[in-house]
């Protein structure tokens, strides 16, 4: 059986090495007695997917993806390329999109991960009226997250991404608006509205007790970074929540670890219940950020992302995931 390659992005000022970003990752997969191939990144996005794998040799047979975030149509775009050339992704791409987009994963995780609700959109803000709704899903007051299916703007958190009261119907369509505004062509499948919860902090949250960590406000509600966001545990000066990161590949936990903003903290969550969820998503290779809530009731979903685009924390040994991934 034909052992996976591993696709990375090259460095846009050198194409014949890895980004600077990855190279850590190719070195291991070197000493891990893998292999990996470039990708121009920059031609992905722009659309000219056939140029951006003319470094992959034909023939390559089952690979897998390791790199910058891709929009949807982009890495469909990308997989017919690859398969154009005798290669083909081991996540296809409508299993990217269930994983990589919250409308696509949020059916099997609904009730392990803060209320949701979604409007698609071209890159207009929504009306006020589609905001109404949408706020009255949620069940029309207390706090809540903007996003889009995939990004928060979690650094621009009282501007664009949080609100204190869905009441305030007009506080909700400033920070969508602006939310819209500042995606702008980025803006992912449409805005989306999360319930806020808190949840346990980091220890320098300073926040008292409640589950690993100080309490501190948890949004939930972000997407995979740039590979993988995360907006979790901003607000109101508190810092960030304490979330581990899980790596799945068929269903099996391969690598825990800590988010990526808080990589020098472990955090061990339970994963009862979630392992299931992963198995019914039917997604190969993904992530789940989790957390737990500041009132101590337990583990929470805060994020499903696809595997290929989620960020690794600084300093994690991945040999697991990268033996793991190439042994598929």
């Amino acid at each position: 059986m034909p052992v996976p390659a591993i696709l990375l992005p090259a460095d846009p000022l050198n194409p014949r090495r890895p980004d600077p970003h990855f190279a850590w990752e190719a070195r291991l997969l070197r000493e891990s007695g893998g292999e990996h191939h470039l990708v121009d990144h920059d031609a992905l996005l722009a659309g000219r997917a056939e140029e951006a794998v003319l470094r992959v040799p034909r023939g390559s047979g089952p690979l897998w993806y390791r790199g910058w975030m891709l929009p949807s149509a982009r890495y469909a775009e990308f997989s017919a390329a690859l398969t154009a050339r005798g290669g083909h992704l081991l996540t296809s791409a409508a299993g990217y999109a269930t994983a990589h987009e919250l409308p696509g994963w949020y059916g099997v995780f609904e009730g392990a991960t803060p209320p949701s609700t979604w409007i698609p959109t071209a890159g207009a803000a929504p009306a006020a009226e589609e905001l109404a709704a949408a706020a009255a899903r949620l069940g029309g007051s207390g706090p809540a997250i903007v996003k889009d299916y995939v990004k928060s703007r979690k650094h621009e958190w009282h501007e664009a991404c949080y609100v204190p009261e869905l009441a305030d119907l007009a506080a909700v369509g400033r920070v969508v608006a602006r939310f819209v505004e500042l995606q702008g062509e980025f803006l992912a499948g449409g805005v989306v509205l999360r319930r806020f919860e808190r949840f346990a902090g980091l220890p320098d949250a300073g926040r008292g007790a409640g589950g690993p960590g100080a309490a501190a406000p948890g949004g939930a509600g972000t997407g995979a970074d740039g590979t993988g966001d995360g907006a979790h545990g901003l607000g109101d000066g508190a810092g960030r929540a304490a979330e581990a990161r899980v790596w799945w590949l068929d269903g099996e936990p391969v690598l825990v670890g800590p988010h990526p903003d808080g990589p020098r903290h472990t955090v061990e969550p339970d994963l009862d219940g979630v392992q299931a969820l992963v198995r019914t998503l039917g997604c190969r290779f993904v992530t789940t950020d989790l957390a737990y809530r500041a009132d101590g009731s337990g583990w929470r979903v805060v994020e499903v992302g696809d595997g290929q685009v989620s960020e690794l924390p600084h300093g994690i040994d991945a040999s697991s995931l990268l033996t793991s991934l190439i042994a598929a």
